[in-house]
């Protein structure tokens, strides 16, 4: 066989590599448009070519719909499980009044301080005035979780308490002055507080952070002293309520619901245009045809296993790591409370963080030594395996952590942010506990379906078998020693 001429062959090797757009066109006709060529040949597509493209279309767009209503959604389903048991109205401000356990499911909640939550309609009442308790840790945010202001030490009142005036989006009338006063972009409006227990005898006393919580007041701005109804603190604790979002079809009725009732400005142009192409257009009819429910179906139960994904692969930059030498994760990843990064909008991050999480505030985010809440937590052990609660861990936590309120640990679910439902009912302990320390001053917490013998019952939270979990330390009044990471916690440690 004869030899090619090194050129020849080198040139019919590149040319075979180059795609059909670039092949040169027959002698004698002008060359096509690479579009063209590449579409079909710049025919139109087969009937059912094109009905299959239209439909996974049509169901990106529904993914990109759940995951970027998602903030919206989960409060949506705080709002909707609170009201169904305890009723709603500016006045009704449901509290945990023995601290929140696994019988309300929620994400990440934390069983070691005192909630209150209600969800305000401007709409219905007008600009409304909150009467903030003093020492607050908490935040009002409209209903895409967007912070309207910080409450407390972070908040104009500086922990003193004051009148916070809420004003409708579309509010063009008198403000007065006195009032902390801020226009919310949604007329629903999410009242979030937290008051810090007191430290009883070998563990915490929730009496006097009770006792501020109910001294809140809500009441309309121009509504007489006759005509303003007293307001009404239900207790919330141990009582079965889903408070999570929805897991079906009714994602897509709430959200067309939401879209309807709030001011069009609510939402941006784009994301309106995204939620158009699925149908859901404020004040028009949403009809989605019986394969529209399908898809529609595929992508709420599709999408919530791509932000798990995204949540278990971790991200290529790391940026969500708090430590080079520990598995503790920042749900911020190192950007804002709005999940701004340095020159985009953290759309990925954004979804992670409100499947398993709510309420995101400057506070949480900001370094503001001695006031603000710092939230480290941890799906993995010391080797980086996956938490499992067949096993049975151990975290120690060095002498003096940095929190000048005080810390707590808790364990939740991965999948949503639940707390595992054991006969524990608090999977969670904190400071206040007289927890045994170790010879240097250090903390031991176990984890693992039945407590080691020879450990404190406050020492220990138990987990469920072969359902993974994570762990989340919280440090209310994060000090210096944590921003400069001169005081960091051990990884979870894998006890044989």
């Amino acid at each position: 066989m004869p030899v090619l001429p090194k050129l020849t062959l080198t040139a019919g090797i590149l040319l075979a590599s180059f795609p059909p757009a670039m092949a040169a066109p027959p002698q004698g006709q002008l060359p096509m448009s690479p579009l063209v060529q590449q579409v079909n040949n710049g025919n139109w597509l087969d009937p059912s070519e094109a009905e299959s493209l239209r439909d996974e279309l049509y169901y990106q767009r529904a993914v990109h719909a759940y995951m970027t209503m998602l903030p919206a959604l989960n409060v949506i389903g705080m709002r909707d499980g609170s009201e169904k048991e305890f009723g709603a109205g500016y006045n009704v401000l449901p509290i945990w009044k023995q601290r929140m356990d696994s019988r309300t499911m929620v994400p990440t909640p934390n069983a070691d301080v005192i909630y209150s939550m209600s969800y305000l309609d401007l709409k219905k009442t007008g600009p409304l005035v909150v009467n903030a308790p003093p020492n607050v840790i908490g935040m009002f945010t409209d209903f895409f979780q967007r912070t309207i202001t910080d409450v407390g030490a972070i908040g104009p009142d500086r922990a003193r308490g004051g009148l916070y005036l809420l004003l409708p989006p579309d509010y063009e009338g008198h403000v007065p002055a006195s009032y902390f006063a801020f226009k919310s972009p949604t007329y629903n409006v999410f009242l979030f507080f937290r008051t810090v227990m007191a430290k009883g005898d070998g563990k915490p006393d929730p009496t006097p952070a009770v006792k501020n919580a109910e001294t809140t007041r809500v009441y309309p701005l121009w509504a007489t002293e006759k005509d303003i109804k007293p307001m009404s603190f239900p207790d919330a604790s141990a009582k079965q309520i889903n408070m999570m979002y929805p897991i079906d079809s009714t994602y897509w009725t709430k959200l067309k619901e939401f879209v309807d009732y709030e001011p069009v400005e609510a939402i941006d142009p784009e994301l309106r245009g995204v939620l158009a192409s699925i149908g859901i257009i404020k004040g028009q009819p949403f009809k989605p045809t019986a394969r529209q429910d399908e898809l529609l179906k595929k992508a709420v139960e599709t999408a919530p296993k791509m932000i798990l994904a995204n949540r278990q692969l971790g991200r290529e930059d790391k940026r969500n790591l708090y430590y080079k030498d520990r598995y503790y994760e920042n749900t911020w990843a190192g950007g804002t409370a709005e999940w701004m990064q340095d020159s985009y909008l953290d759309v990925n991050q954004r979804a992670n963080f409100f499947q398993f999480a709510y309420s995101s505030a400057p506070a949480m985010v900001m370094h503001t030594t001695g006031a603000g809440s710092k939230y480290p937590f941890t799906a993995r052990d010391q080797e980086g395996n996956f938490l499992e609660g067949s096993h049975t861990y151990k975290l120690r936590l060095p002498p003096n952590p940095p929190a000048a309120l005080f810390w707590a640990v808790t364990a939740y679910n991965i999948t949503d942010g639940t707390m595992p439902q054991t006969k524990q009912l608090l999977p969670s302990t904190n400071g206040y506990y007289d927890i045994p320390k170790q010879s240097d001053g250090s903390v031991e917490i176990w984890f693992g379906p039945e407590k080691p013998e020879g450990v404190a019952e406050t020492a220990f939270i138990q987990t469920i078998p072969s359902r993974h979990f994570l762990v989340a330390l919280r440090l209310y009044g994060a000090q210096d020693a944590f921003y400069d990471q001169t005081w960091k916690p051990d990884d979870v440690v894998k006890v044989k």
